[in-house]
């Protein structure tokens, strides 16, 4: 079809809200700051993106119900986007309540508007107490640099509480043998999503190898629909088809060869394999037309399945809960399909891999005060992960990282999903972090902008390798 005829990415028919998956991708900003009732937005917006007011930003926002104010100067940051954020916003009231003395302040803030703001309040000396952190190589980083708390004496005090989270959480918090960040929240694998309604219009099962998938592109298009939406300005959302491709062809062990700095890795066959596949899958319409323009903070990607403009869409585990809340009925009413990635014939990564995040993360600011920091550790130890967040976590869909968990699912109306995410994460026999986030900084940026070129068909894939062989070489 001619890109007149072609699916494009309109905007939604109504807004939708952000999503919560920490993406290191800071393009779009739009209003960064959130707090409780009755402060605007657009004024403490003005505020965090000020330099001179870093001082201030550690300390400041709004402490809603437990006035955090009068505690011991402890702060947190976090991320927006429902229902995560009100899940997090609950845990902190109810922590000020029973802790007056320990009280946090706190702001929340968009994703792609995070990195940006924390990496200028850290390398100024005035982060929040408590970190939001996504394990890996940017906490690996932090480490480096003497920014963040060893919390490892912190979980011998706590070993209950250890015990209590998924054992496979604590790898992308440890550096050198040491914990560095408080895993909690939800396990988050990246999941194909589809919409029923317009694979059974052109008579269509989900794929589940390559050729299936490749081969559904041109029905859907003939059928006047995208097959797959993509959120292509935010990049990350670009990432997750190169972490499974590179999965499935090239077996967990061709990333691990990456982020353990091999030379040349970037370019092995089963790399330069991958990255054909996605431009091929560009060169064949696969994506919504304008996807560069599209933003994953906006949601808008997922409304372009839950619309029926799209058929397809690869995203993480949270946007199951976000989509139930914004889609109308098109979770609750069944429309909504979910499954594995695909396989590639002749690939050597097994079909029970996954990729994605094996937890939420917070770290501690080891430049705190000593009260702040006794502060935020009685938060991890008592507020953070609680009966009442599991089962809100649970509510919205998600799959927290507390063992066990899954005995609470039949009572869910979402027990279907929650077991297939508990299935999918606890049974894989590799669970790849993602990659924005294994790396340090310094190769997740490059990897970034070499994406977004790589899917702009501005660059080959052997040109995608040399440059990101370079950030390894360098």
């Amino acid at each position: 079809m001619a890109d007149a005829d072609r699916p494009t990415a309109a905007s939604p028919a109504r807004p939708v809200r952000s999503t919560a998956r920490p993406p290191l991708d800071d393009e779009t900003i739009g209003d960064t700051v959130s707090t409780t009732p009755g402060t605007s937005r657009r004024s403490l917006l003005a505020l965090a993106l000020a330099a001179p007011a870093l001082a201030t930003l550690a300390g400041c926002g709004s402490a809603g119900p437990g006035k955090a104010a009068g505690g011991k100067g402890a702060s947190m940051w976090f991320l927006t986007g429902a229902p995560a954020e009100q899940i997090r916003t609950n845990a902190i009231t109810a922590f000020n309540e029973a802790h007056p003395d320990d009280a946090l302040s706190y702001l929340s803030f968009q994703n792609d508007a995070y990195k940006t703001k924390i990496r200028t309040a850290i390398g100024a000396g005035q982060a929040p107490t408590i970190i939001p952190s996504w394990g890996g190589g940017g906490l690996r980083d932090y480490v480096q640099n003497g920014q963040v708390e060893d919390l490892t004496g912190f979980f011998t005090d706590n070993a209950a509480l250890k015990d209590k989270l998924f054992a496979s959480a604590f790898a992308a918090a440890t550096v050198d043998g040491k914990v560095y960040a408080m895993p909690c929240e939800t396990v988050s694998p990246i999941v194909l999503y589809y919409n029923k309604d317009l694979f059974e219009k052109v008579g269509a099962q989900p794929p589940t190898t390559w050729s299936e998938l490749t081969a559904l592109v041109p029905r859907f298009t003939a059928a006047g629909v995208a097959a797959f939406a993509l959120a292509g300005q935010s990049r990350w959302t670009n990432m997750m088809w190169l972490e499974y491709l590179y999965d499935r062809i090239g077996g967990p062990e061709l990333f691990t060869s990456i982020a353990d700095g091999k030379a040349g890795a970037w370019s092995q066959p089963a790399s330069i394999d991958a990255l054909t596949k996605v431009q091929d899958l560009v060169k064949a319409d696969a994506f919504i037309n304008g996807f560069a323009s599209v933003t994953a903070d906006s949601n808008a990607d997922q409304a372009l399945l839950f619309t029926g403009k799209a058929a397809m869409l690869l995203h993480g585990s949270w946007a199951y809960g976000s989509m139930k809340t914004d889609g109308g009925d098109f979770v609750t009413g069944g429309h909504l399909g979910f499954t594995t990635f695909p396989t590639v014939e002749g690939g050597a990564g097994a079909a029970a891999n996954t990729v994605g995040n094996p937890s939420g993360y917070y770290a501690m600011s080891s430049k705190a005060t000593d009260a702040a920091k006794t502060a935020a550790k009685a938060f991890f130890a008592e507020g953070l992960v609680t009966d009442a967040t599991t089962k809100a976590w649970i509510a919205a869909g998600s799959v927290p990282i507390v063992t066990g968990s899954d005995s609470e699912f039949a009572a869910s109306d979402d027990a279907e999903w929650l077991q297939f995410v508990y299935d999918l994460a606890s049974k894989a026999p590799a669970f790849q972090q993602s990659w924005d986030q294994a790396l340090v900084p310094k190769q997740a940026d490059a990897l970034l902008e070499n994406i977004e070129k790589l899917f702009g068909l501005t660059i080959t894939p052997q040109q995608f390798a040399d440059a990101m062989d370079a950030t390894i070489a360098g």
